[in-house]
């Protein structure tokens, strides 16, 4: 079988034009739109219903219109007899009133409909809960960057930590940037999606950086951009395979998974697609812009070997 040769280096400075477009796209999405922020982080009640006759949202949220609530999102909750209500609290509630706010919803809706009306799920988050959380999700990106730069330069080099750190950020900037920028509702299972990207991102990353460690310290008569498009091709057929089958799991957790898991799915499949090309593009880069050299990974020559170009294994 003829070995796959791709010039990837040959295109990184496109890559990294591409990269910095999408990061910046990406921050000026986050600036200008925010995120969607759920109930999870703003506080507020979730109402779960579900009708005997098929039943219009527009009529839903016309109905609640009449009955003074204010920003409401209602959308459909697998048919068309599901209907799913989120709403903030309401300034002229107090807090009592809106953690009931759920009930008052159904009631509402109830005597409103001339179809049945079963309640399926009613929750609420308050304000203050939802602030800590917020603060716990950034924390903890923050704290799983912070560890993956340790272990990176423990066992690699301070280069390939830096490497692997940038590769990562540009993960997470760039999904949430998406969810920016369509609308997706962000909650606490898109935190969980983010950190599974950095996870996966970062097992590519050490597979890939595993190798040009060990192509470093054995092909001789190459030069660092050589070593690095060798390292990639070799480790290609992995990285695409691994992407594959963890495609196949999201999507059929997309599709069958239903509304709870769908922004944990969708986040996730964001992130393997950006993670795969941030693992063969970004991390190499910047090694490359590091000056990531075969002395920075030489291993100490024995006592009495002579040839200098004989390695310690």
């Amino acid at each position: 079988m003829k070995e796959i040769n791709i010039d990837f280096m040959g295109y990184r400075k496109i890559a990294a034009v591409l990269s910095v477009i999408l990061v910046i796209s990406s921050a000026v999405s986050l600036g200008v739109n925010k995120l969607n922020w759920g109930l999870d982080f703003t506080g507020g009640s979730l109402v779960e219903v579900v009708y005997d006759d098929v039943v219009y949202d527009e009529v839903i949220r016309g109905q609640l219109d009449d009955a003074g609530y204010t920003g409401h999102i209602v959308q459909y909750f697998g048919s068309d007899r599901d209907i799913l209500v989120r709403i903030p609290p309401q300034k002229d509630l107090s807090d009592k009133e809106n953690a009931r706010l759920g009930d008052e919803i159904v009631k509402t809706l109830k005597s409103a409909s001339t179809a049945g009306v079963e309640l399926r799920r009613s929750e609420f988050v308050g304000p203050a809960v939802g602030e800590e959380l917020t603060n716990q999700g950034g924390l903890g990106l923050l704290a799983a960057l912070a560890m993956v730069m340790l272990y990176i330069a423990f066992r690699f080099q301070v280069k390939f930590a830096v490497g692997a750190v940038v590769a990562l950020l540009h993960d997470v900037v760039i999904t949430l940037g998406i969810f920016s920028l369509v609308g997706w509702n962000f909650d606490l299972t898109v935190v969980a999606a983010l950190l599974a990207v950095i996870g996966y991102s970062l097992n590519d990353t050490i597979v890939v950086s595993d190798r040009i460690r060990e192509n470093f310290r054995k092909i001789r008569r190459s030069n660092s951009t050589e070593i690095i498009n060798s390292s990639l091709n070799q480790t290609l057929g992995r990285t695409l395979v691994t992407s594959f089958t963890t495609l196949l799991v999201l999507v059929s957790l997309l599709v069958l998974g239903g509304e709870l898991i769908r922004g944990f799915a969708i986040g996730l499949i964001i992130g393997v697609f950006v993670g795969t090309y941030s693992s063969i593009y970004i991390a190499a880069n910047v090694l490359l812009a590091l000056g990531i050299s075969k002395e920075d990974l030489a291993i100490p020559i024995k006592e009495g070997v002579d040839d200098p170009d004989v390695f310690e294994r």
